[in-house]
């Protein structure tokens, strides 16, 4: 197995989706650019097949030399191959027979010792191949399925709404890579230019794209760059960085107050947008303390219905020196997620009021501020 050379271009970061492996299987076409050939073990079997000794033998062999070579700490990338050794000589995988359990038994003794949500492998009913996770730049007509496929779902701008006391909010369910998405960004960015305040909501964002994370953060700072994330390469011992951008099509709103919602399942790179504002202190975090996914990684075959997911690299914020993996971004103001909305918005309307001069305004305030505290202490109760 070769070690990864990540494309520059190439949408790297983490998972979009809940299940990190749903996302690792999706690399075949949203992540075309990501990880270099691998050998291919070949383990034949498919949906109603079952392993064999053979199977298990080559695929654990393959997993075990691919996280020795890739895994983002070494040290760890060593035990968690000697502990996979030494379960499969005392025979813990001998009764395993089904792919799909076989894969979520290894995800699950990877997450649960390498201590790293990243980690894991999946079975595939359909054969994967080396070729699919191959380091090289996609073509104008993979570009344009994907560009499709994920216009499908507004490239998870879900919702965008002017709320009543002029208080803007967005719902973001993942960040998608800025050449496909960008001008649906720019566009949810402009409907809430004029708002007073802006509400940015992660509670299910599964991550996505740094560069797209780096987009959206632009638009709340001046056009002086800013610098945000650092991203280290093990195999490359290098560093990749990340700042806001000079240009951004449309207004900014560098002095708007922001308010992000976080839960349990804001993961990765939606880790990362809250983690950047809050240590910048650019936004107030509402919510819950988010998974603690700070590892981003490639997809590599460990046999024709088997891939693993590796993360191959880290964050390292250039303010704090680390990141947020195994313990979370941790709220300003803490609270059930389902909360975190009404939360936010009595704090945005709480100071909207005090800077409102219309009476109109000033009455429509009073009314969400009434409707909403009202629906926050039922909540409560």
């Amino acid at each position: 197995t070769k070690s990864p050379q990540l494309s520059e271009n190439a949408s790297f970061w983490w998972g979009c989706m809940n299940s990190t492996f749903a996302f690792a299987l999706s690399l075949v076409l949203i992540l075309p650019a990501l990880a270099s050939p691998v050998a291919v073990q070949n383990v034949t079997n498919s949906d109603d097949a079952t392993l064999s000794a053979a199977d298990k033998n080559a695929i654990l062999l393959t997993l075990e030399k691919d996280l020795q070579e890739n895994y983002v700490f070494p040290d760890v990338a060593f035990r968690l191959a000697k502990d996979l050794a030494e379960r499969q000589k005392n025979g813990e995988y001998n009764s395993v027979t089904d792919g799909k359990a076989f894969a979520g038994l290894l995800k699950d003794e990877l997450q649960k010792d390498g201590h790293d949500k990243h980690l894991g492998v999946e079975y595939s009913t359909k054969p994967v191949s080396a070729s699919q996770f191959a380091s090289q730049s996609p073509t104008p007509e993979e570009t344009e399925r994907r560009r499709r496929a994920e216009q499908s779902k507004n490239f998870c701008f879900q919702k965008v709404e002017r709320l009543a006391g002029n208080i803007g909010y967005m719902n973001v369910r993942c960040f998608d890579e800025p050449a496909i998405a960008a001008p649906t960004a720019t566009a949810a960015i402009q409907l809430l230019a004029n708002t007073d305040a802006l509400i940015i909501d992660l509670r299910h964002n599964g991550g996505g794209d740094p560069a797209m994370v780096a987009f959206l953060c632009s638009y709340l700072f001046s056009p002086e760059p800013v610098h945000l994330n650092d991203l280290y390469f093990r195999s490359e011992n290098r560093i990749r960085q990340f700042w806001t951008l000079s240009f951004v099509p449309g207004l900014r709103m560098p002095d708007k107050d922001v308010y992000v919602l976080t839960s349990s399942r804001t993961f990765s790179g939606a880790e990362e947008f809250a983690y950047d504002l809050q240590v910048l202190k650019r936004a107030t975090i509402i919510g819950e303390t988010t998974r603690g996914g700070a590892n981003f990684g490639n997809g590599f075959v460990l046999g024709e219905h088997f891939v693993s997911f590796i993360p191959v690299g880290r964050a390292v914020n250039p303010v704090t020196k680390t990141n947020w993996e195994g313990v979370g971004v941790r709220p300003d103001v803490p609270i059930e997620a389902e909360k975190a909305l009404d939360t936010a918005y009595v704090m945005a309307l709480e100071k909207a009021r005090v800077n409102a001069n219309d009476p109109q305004i000033k009455d429509e305030i009073d009314t969400a501020l009434t409707d909403t505290r009202k629906r926050l202490n039922a909540e409560g109760k």
